[in-house]
This record gives C-alpha cells, structure tokens and sequence, in this order.
C-alpha cells in the first residue's frame, strides 16, 4: 500500500496514532506516546476536554467563514502552531525538515527545536517566514547568547522559552526500552526494528538521527541511558525568573515563555516584559499529577486581560479541542503528537494530513458554534454542569 493509500484511510487523528504505531519500533513510539510516571496528566489533559461544552446555535448565516487569525502580527492560515519537539528524524528521515514544509505549505508557524536533529541552515532553507525557535537554557550562558544571535540573524522572529524542563520528568517507556540517541540495540530491539522494514531501510540509508543543532551549539553531545538524561547535561536547571530578564535583554524579537498553568505565572510572566505565554504541561511528560492545560486556560486569561498573546498545548486530538480552546480564550494552539504521528505515518504528506483533519473539524465545529470568524468563537464555551 503506498503512502497516499495509507493515509486515505485515516479520518482521525486517533487513526494516524495507531498507523505509526504499526510502522516505528516499540522505542521509537513510546517516546512520541508516552508521558511521566504513570501517565496521569496525559490522560487528565485528554479527559478534561469533557468539562467543558461549546454552545450549539442555529438559524446562522455559515456561508462567508474564515479560520485565519493573527499572531504576533502576523497572519496565519489557521489558530495552529506546529511546537517543538524533538528527536523527529527518529520517526521519518529530516522528520523537522518535513514538518516545516508542512507548516510552510499549510501558512501556520513551526517551532524549532533546540532538540532538532536538522542544522539551522537546513531548517530555514525548508521553513517558511513563519519560523519560530524554541529554547532550552543551557547551562553555559555565553553559549546561550551565540546561540540566539545566530537564530536571530538567520530570520526567527519569535522565541519560545520551555520553562517546566529544569529536572526532566521520569518518563518510565524510555527507561524499559532504554531510548537514546545514538541508538543502542539489543536483540528485543533488532527484532522489532525487523517488522518495520520501512522505518529501518530509511535508518539504513540516512544513518542514526543525532541532536545535530546541539551539536552546532555546545560540540559533542554527551551520551546517555535515556534521551532525558542526555538533555539533562545541557539544560539550565538554576535558572530563575530573574534571570528571565537577562534573556529579555538578550532576545531583540518576540519571547514566549512556554509552561505557565497558573494566573500567578502569568502575571509574572507579563511583568518580565514577555510577550506571549503558552499554557503547557508539556504534554504529561513532565510533572505527573498535574492538572490539564483546559482548566487552567480560563484563568490564565483573567489574568492577562488581553495584554499578551495566549497559546495552549497538551492533549488536543480534534478540532473540537481546538475550538474550546479558542472558545475559551486562548490565541491558537500549538500542536504536538498529531503532526507527529501524522509525520510517523507518512512524513510531509502525513503531517499534511494531520492538519488537514483538524483544519476540517474545527471549520466544522466552528461552525455548529455559530461562528464564521475566529474571533467570533471567544466566549462560546462554558464549563460542564
């Protein structure tokens, strides 16, 4: 069956997952699926969804709708984002470089990641002018400081800063499957790999993914039992909220700061002088028994009041999430596993695909709310009674 054929088939994003979890190694997809501890906050994001109720309306005028919205500025084709994650050359060959074609092609911002397993030069080559970079803060300052000035000349306008990353959660299906860059084998691995002769004909010929942009920055990247623990040597974990002010002072362009789940957090965050939040717990994969992003949304944006630009990550699966999202006051949502396993399941074309689904479902269910505009859905949303 060719690729086109495989995704034809996929009317879900739930579709999606179960076709990449067909075509990667066991490893390889526990690492996109899985989450810390016991997975409570992953399932707690998923299950929160239900909370919360988008108000039907009838008798509209639903012919003249338009999803495109702004952001930083900037017009994108949908209230999207593609986030950073990292280690995607391990789920299709120059996996980054096929999601920010996708980005490009579809008119929504990507995210690069600190963790890419593609240079910087590359990236911008594939990526459109929506490009933006996500940071995590290493340890050595000065590093840190070229770091940014290289990205800021290479055209990123925009910053992302992962804040919930200074101790990496324990997240227990890489420490089974021993998960880490460069691979380590052993025979239950070569045999899995074996069932997957796509996957492992594409590992063949390109060679192991590797933290190539890490690489670039800090020289040759320590190994590790786990994926964590070799991102653990590199990450800042004293870094505080004054010293947020130094990367104020560093970042000419827009900084965001990704991992607030709090009115507290986010009315420091608009004192530091940052320009955008994202409400993230990281997807279940940091702090596990956490609460989900959904319910901390609403207050997040009492607190900002409409003073900074709100984005919102961790268990969105369809275009009704997204739609409460937006309902309930966040700017857009950034997206993480669906244009990853869309990505696992057909590269560029797959995570396409991906977007594609949930473009359609939340036009869809826009629409059902009553509104023909984005921002014509803010307010269409209410808490479960």
């Amino acid at each position: 069956m060719t690729i086109a054929q495989t995704l034809d088939r996929a009317a879900s994003i739930e579709d999606l997952r179960l076709i990449a979890s067909r075509k990667l190694p066991r490893m390889v997809f526990d690492y996109i699926d899985g989450a810390s501890g016991s997975e409570a906050t992953a399932r707690r994001n998923r299950s929160a969804f239900d909370a919360f109720h988008l108000r039907q309306e009838i008798l509209v005028d639903l012919s003249r709708r338009n999803v495109e919205t702004t952001l930083f500025g900037e017009r994108v084709a949908l209230p999207m984002v593609i986030g950073p994650t990292g280690m995607n050359g391990a789920y299709w060959v120059q996996g980054d470089l096929c999601l920010a074609r996708a980005a490009k092609a579809e008119s929504i911002p990507f995210v690069m990641s600190t963790a890419a397993t593609v240079g910087l030069a590359p990236l911008v080559e594939a990526a459109g002018p929506l490009r933006w970079f996500q940071l995590y803060m290493l340890r050595d300052r000065g590093l840190a400081r070229a770091l940014l000035e290289r990205v800021h000349g290479a055209g990123f306008k925009v910053l992302q800063l992962t804040g919930d990353t200074a101790v990496v959660g324990r997240r227990n299906r890489d420490v089974r499957n021993g998960f880490t860059l460069p691979f380590r084998w052993s025979m239950r691995k070569l045999f899995d790999t074996a069932r997957r002769p796509r996957w492992a004909w594409q590992m063949l010929r390109e060679g192991s993914p590797t933290l190539r942009l890490f690489a670039e920055v800090v020289g040759d990247v320590p190994t590790g039992a786990t994926i964590s623990e070799v991102m653990q040597h590199q990450i800042n974990d004293a870094f505080t909220w004054h010293d947020l002010e130094w990367l104020r002072s560093a970042w000419p362009g827009q900084l965001v700061l990704k991992g607030v789940a709090s009115r507290e957090h986010a009315r420091m965050a608009l004192e530091a002088g940052v320009n955008g939040i994202v409400v993230s717990n990281h997807g279940g994969r940091q702090l596990d028994g956490a609460g989900s992003t959904i319910e901390a949304l609403p207050e997040v944006v009492e607190a900002v009041a409409g003073r900074m630009t709100i984005l919102i990550d961790s268990g969105f699966r369809h275009g009704a999430d997204i739609a409460k999202a937006i309902a309930l006051g966040a700017d857009a949502v950034q997206l993480g596993r669906p244009t990853l396993y869309g990505l696992a399941a057909g590269g560029e074309a797959g995570v396409r695909h991906a977007l594609g689904i949930l473009a359609t479902e939340f036009d869809c269910a826009m629409a059902l709310a009553g509104a023909t505009t984005v921002a014509e859905l803010r307010g269409r949303a209410s808490a479960a009674m």
